[in-house]
């Protein structure tokens, strides 16, 4: 151990439990808040089965980060579109416990008291740059808190396995199409 770091600065397991714990109670908090303020839209965005407003505002500015290098950039907004009713069809088919789980993670990034301190971004996501979602998206991957990764991993493979349905990412990575029967 270096020298400069004794017993005492270090975190324990006890200690990593205990904010584990606490970010956990914070986000349920802060999910059951926003549905019990209206600040959680129940009802669906114009188009769509699940997805409201809020999340599609959140959606659209992450989708292109997301497959950006996956497909050219004159393609981007078509796949996006695509991408965004690919999530939408698979959302309305999760199970009614995984559903709600995902809408609450999407309630925590739209809601400005949560999102600004568990993702770093403090402005509207409209306004959010794509290194700053990269940097987000990064933060939570390495994070050492549990809950930030596993909603890293939700994000990431709701969003990839959406825009892998999308016809128009099959060329640029070389995937050919499912066989014809």
């Amino acid at each position: 151990m270096p020298e400069f770091l004794d017993e005492t600065t270090l975190l324990s397991r006890r200690g990593v439990l205990k904010i584990g714990l606490c970010a956990s109670a914070f986000l349920a908090t802060a999910g059951l808040g926003a549905s019990l303020s209206g600040c959680s839209a129940s009802t669906n965005a114009r188009g769509f089965r699940v997805l409201r407003s809020s999340d599609l505002v959140f959606l659209q500015a992450l989708v292109p980060v997301m497959l950006a290098g996956s497909i050219s950039r004159a393609s981007l907004p078509s796949a996006t579109d695509a991408t965004l009713h690919a999530l939408d069809s698979n959302l309305a088919h999760l199970s009614p416990e995984l559903l709600k789980m995902t809408l609450q993670l999407f309630d925590v990034l739209a809601m400005p008291v949560t999102r600004g301190p568990l993702t770093g971004i403090w402005e509207r996501w409209e306004k959010v740059s794509p290194d700053q979602i990269r940097y987000f998206l990064q933060r939570w991957q390495n994070s050492s808190l549990n809950l930030l990764r596993m909603g890293h991993a939700s994000l990431l493979q709701l969003v990839m396995m959406s825009g892998y349905q999308t016809t128009e990412l099959w060329p640029h990575c070389g995937y050919p199409g499912p066989p014809s029967i």
